[in-house]
C-alpha cells in the first residue's frame, strides 16, 4: 500500500467518525426545550414548598426555561409520588422530596405505597434544615420538663400535630414522648402550615416544625421553642437547646430534615447530570444563598447517586424505630 493510498484511507476514516458524531448529536435533542414541571409534596406556606420555589427560580435562570411548581399535597407525599410516577421519564417532570418521603413514609404502611430505591432517580440533595419542637405561647410551658409534666397530667397525654403520617415531625415527636415515658395522640394535617395554625390556635399542644418555619413565630411570641433536633443549636434560635443537651437518652433523635430533587426512575443519565450541574451551580448564586440562609438551610454538595444513598442511610435508622413504636399500619 502506497503512502498516498494510506493517507486517503485515513482521511475517509476521519470523515466517517465526523458523520457518526454528527448523527449521534442529531439523535440527542437539546434539553430543555419546554417548561419543566416541579411537583411539590407540601402545600404553599410550608418550609419544603419555600425551598422548592427557591430552587425552581434558580434552575429556571440556568436552564433558560420556566420551572413551574405544582403543589400536590396529601398523604405526606404519596399523592405527589403518584403524580410523578404517572409522567414520562423524560426530565420534564421533577419532584422535590424530603427525608420523610425517602426514608420514613413508605415504611409506616405494611404494604409500601412506593419504593424509594427503585421509583426515583436522584438529581441532587439541596440541603438540611433543623427541626424544632414547639408549643403555643401562653400555656405555661417554657421547658421540655414542663411539657413532660403537662403530658403526664393530661388524660390520654398530649395532642401533637405533624404535616402528615410518616413525617419526621410525627416520628420524632412520637419517639421523644416514648423516651419521656408519657402518652400522646398524633393529629396529622395536610402540610406544615395547617398544623402550625392549629398549634397557634391552641387546638393542639405541641408540634415539631422546620426551623425556618418556626423561628418567625417564636420571635413574634406566638410559639415557644423547646428543643432542636440537631447536634448543634440553630443560628435562628441560638437560645434553644438541642435535644441531646436536654435529654442525653434522646441524642439519637438529633436528625435534621433534608430535601432533594428527584426524577422518575428511567430518566436518561445525561439529563440527570445536566440538572445536577444546574443545582450545583445554584450554590454560587448569591440570591439563592441568601434566600435559603434566611430559612436556616445548610447547603449540601451532591451527585445524583447521593439521593438514594442518603435515603438508605436514614431508612436504616428510621425503619427499626417505626417497628419499635408500632407505627406501621395497613
Amino acid at each position: 500500500m502506497t503512502i498516498s493510498l494510506r493517507r486517503r484511507l485515513a482521511a475517509l476514516a476521519g470523515l466517517g467518525s465526523l458523520f457518526v458524531a454528527a448523527a449521534a448529536s442529531a439523535q440527542t435533542p437539546a434539553y430543555p426545550t419546554k417548561p419543566i414541571q416541579l411537583i411539590a409534596q407540601q402545600p404553599p406556606g410550608s418550609g419544603s414548598d419555600a425551598m422548592t420555589r427557591v430552587w425552581a427560580d434558580c434552575a429556571a435562570q440556568a436552564l433558560g426555561q420556566p420551572v413551574v411548581v405544582q403543589n400536590r399535597p396529601g398523604a405526606n407525599g404519596i399523592l405527589a409520588v403518584s403524580a410523578l410516577k404517572g409522567q414520562a421519564a423524560d426530565g420534564y417532570t421533577l419532584m422535590s422530596i424530603g427525608m420523610s418521603q425517602m426514608s420514613i413514609t413508605p415504611y409506616t404502611y405494611r404494604q409500601h405505597p412506593y419504593d424509594p430505591a427503585t421509583d426515583f432517580d436522584g438529581v441532587a440533595v439541596l440541603g438540611t434544615s433543623p427541626l424544632v419542637l414547639t408549643v403555643p405561647a401562653g400555656e405555661g410551658v417554657a421547658r421540655l420538663a414542663d411539657l413532660q409534666k403537662l403530658a403526664a397530667s393530661t388524660p390520654g397525654g398530649l395532642n401533637f400535630g405533624s404535616p402528615g403520617k410518616g413525617s419526621p415531625a410525627h416520628l420524632l415527636t412520637t419517639a421523644l414522648l416514648d423516651k419521656l415515658g408519657v402518652a400522646g395522640t398524633h393529629v396529622p394535617f395536610v402540610g406544615e402550615g395547617a398544623g402550625m395554625a392549629a398549634l397557634m390556635g391552641h387546638q393542639i399542644q405541641a408540634m415539631t416544625l422546620v426551623g425556618g418555619t418556626a423561628a418567625p413565630q417564636v420571635k413574634a411570641g406566638k410559639l415557644v421553642a423547646l428543643a432542636v433536633f440537631d447536634n448543634q443549636r440553630s443560628a435562628l434560635m441560638p437560645d434553644v437547646p438541642t435535644i441531646a443537651e436536654l435529654l442525653p437518652a434522646a441524642a439519637d433523635l438529633a436528625r435534621p430534615s433534608w430535601i432533594a430533587i428527584v426524577a422518575k426512575a428511567g430518566t436518561p443519565p445525561q439529563l440527570l447530570a445536566r440538572l445536577n450541574a444546574v443545582s450545583e451551580g445554584c450554590r454560587s448564586n448569591a440570591q439563592y444563598l441568601q434566600r435559603l440562609e434566611t430559612m436556616s438551610v445548610t447547603l449540601t454538595a451532591s451527585k445524583p447517586a447521593d439521593v438514594r444513598a442518603w435515603a438508605a442511610r436514614d431508612a436504616a435508622v428510621w425503619r427499626p424505630l417505626i417497628d419499635k413504636l408500632g407505627l406501621a399500619t395497613e
